[in-house]
């Protein structure tokens, strides 16, 4: 809910629209019958086998000393005897079939794993134990995958959480953490979660999406795209917002794609995810308290020590408390070029998520104050929608003027186009279109020597000039 070269997050992406066929095919593909064991008694033999496995590798299986493959080979020669043992006649097939999903469960991510490794699905969404969902262009679709049982779930969710150094236990019952492919994962477990644990896999795409596909996908047109680059590279202080899901770090890949190479520029994250391009970056990411209760690092302190890391650019990979105060007076004092995204509905949502999250921070500020900070550190928003045929579309870019009174003067450059309608298939038929009003800070552009087609904002060139 998945964007110059970069990687992104697939459903932080924006999703090209499926055909029917398409999106048949994948829900006729959730129903088929799964590749896995069948029989109740191979499902109980690989029960066996998994238990004597992790029974006969003990500790070997977190031995920071063996390596992926040493690790593999390892548990493949365990494997071996312990079905050798358990004396039940397998054909080559099965005997692969069980040796494979063992090895899934035991080393991997058990069931979900032909899931994480199918580039199709965007989200996988475990509610419990034998409730799996996946997402495939935009729909949801009931898979027929389910785990043995909530210790063999509970058992991936410690895996993963344990690779980037996170904790998941009764004392801190949620995390968020991500995968070696920097696929955005959240986990929960009982008590909080009532009927078992819960497990939500964002995934990133293996292939890097261009500035050139989102063009083709609809999700930006080519007017959008060459004013963004231009913002970015006047040094225009950005905020993506949108919903859940609609691809703000994507749309955060997308910008950070335009900074030049000589510029510093330093990440800050809650878990990391972005995928920037050039040399010189910096990436940092906050850190929970420890069992102790003591330790914790949060993005507010990461944002103020940044400050004194002689950055360029200040990327903030979301802003949902107090460090956004700090992040706007960031952008007011030198740090020009900054970008970040926000939970929000519209532009003037944002605005106002801005304003309460800087109340967050603790200090009692008048609203005219911190309204005057946002006017003054923002030149744009870049707003994300989600439509309801699954697809995400820049739906505004609208100029942050300053202000009138005590309100934010917002005024859009481009806005999605609603009145073509929908096709017979339910998708989408608008795209976005300039609103023929220039944004004041195009005479920045001029000032430092930038050139935008002057098509961009609807205008047609004179003929013969």
């Amino acid at each position: 809910m998945p964007t110059a070269p970069f990687a992104a997050p697939a459903t932080l992406g924006f999703i090209h629209e499926a055909h029917v066929a398409e999106q048949s095919t994948a829900s006729v593909v959730e129903h088929r019958p799964t590749a896995g064991i069948a029989s109740e008694a191979l499902a109980g033999l690989k029960e066996r086998a998994s238990q004597a496995l992790y029974e006969r590798l003990g500790s070997r299986l977190t031995d920071s000393s063996l390596d992926d493959a040493e690790l593999h080979k390892y548990v493949k020669d365990e494997l071996k005897i312990v079905v050798d043992e358990e004396q039940v006649p397998l054909s080559s097939g099965e005997r692969q079939r069980l040796t494979k999903e063992i090895i899934d469960d035991v080393l991997g991510h058990g069931p979900l794993e032909r899931y994480l490794e199918d580039p199709t699905v965007t989200e996988i969404m475990v509610n419990r134990a034998d409730q799996i969902y996946v997402e495939r262009n935009g729909q949801l679709f009931l898979t027929d995958a389910k785990f043995s049982g909530e210790d063999a779930l509970r058992r991936v969710i410690e895996r993963i959480v344990s690779r980037v150094g996170r904790r998941i236990d009764e004392s801190s019952p949620l995390v968020d953490a991500r995968l070696a492919d920097g696929s955005r994962v959240n986990a929960i477990i009982p008590p909080l979660a009532v009927n078992g644990a819960s497990l939500t896999i964002r995934k990133f795409g293996r292939e890097a999406l261009t500035v050139e596909k989102l063009i083709q996908f609809g999700s930006l047109s080519p007017e959008m795209a060459e004013l963004l680059e231009a913002c970015v590279l006047a040094r225009m202080n950005i905020i993506v917002s949108g919903g859940t899901g609609t691809g703000k770090t994507t749309m955060l890949n997308v910008l950070s794609s335009f900074i030049p190479a000589t510029d510093r520029i330093v990440t800050i994250e809650d878990a990391v995810e972005l995928q920037l391009q050039q040399d010189h970056v910096v990436r940092l990411e906050s850190r929970p308290a420890n069992i102790e209760g003591q330790g914790e690092v949060s993005i507010r302190e990461l944002v103020r020590n940044s400050l004194r890391m002689r950055p360029d650019r200040i990327v903030v990979g979301e802003v949902r408390g107090g460090e956004s105060l700090d992040m706007l007076q960031a952008m007011n004092t030198g740090h020009d070029g900054s970008i970040s995204t926000v939970h929000a509905n519209s532009p003037r949502d944002a605005v106002a998520r801005l304003e309460t999250l800087v109340l967050m921070a603790g200090l009692d500020l008048p609203l005219r104050a911190i309204r005057e900070q946002i006017a003054s550190a923002v030149n744009l928003i870049v707003h994300i929608s989600r439509l309801r045929d699954g697809t995400r579309r820049v739906t505004h870019i609208t100029e942050v003027q300053g202000m009138e009174g005590d309100i934010v003067t917002l005024q859009d450059a481009f806005v999605f186009d609603y009145s073509a309608g929908v096709d017979s298939q339910g998708r989408f038929l608008g795209k976005p279109v300039p609103t023929g009003v220039r944004p004041r800070f195009t005479d920045r552009f001029i000032e430092l020597g930038i050139q935008i087609s002057p098509t961009v904002f609807g205008a047609h060139p004179v003929r013969g000039k």
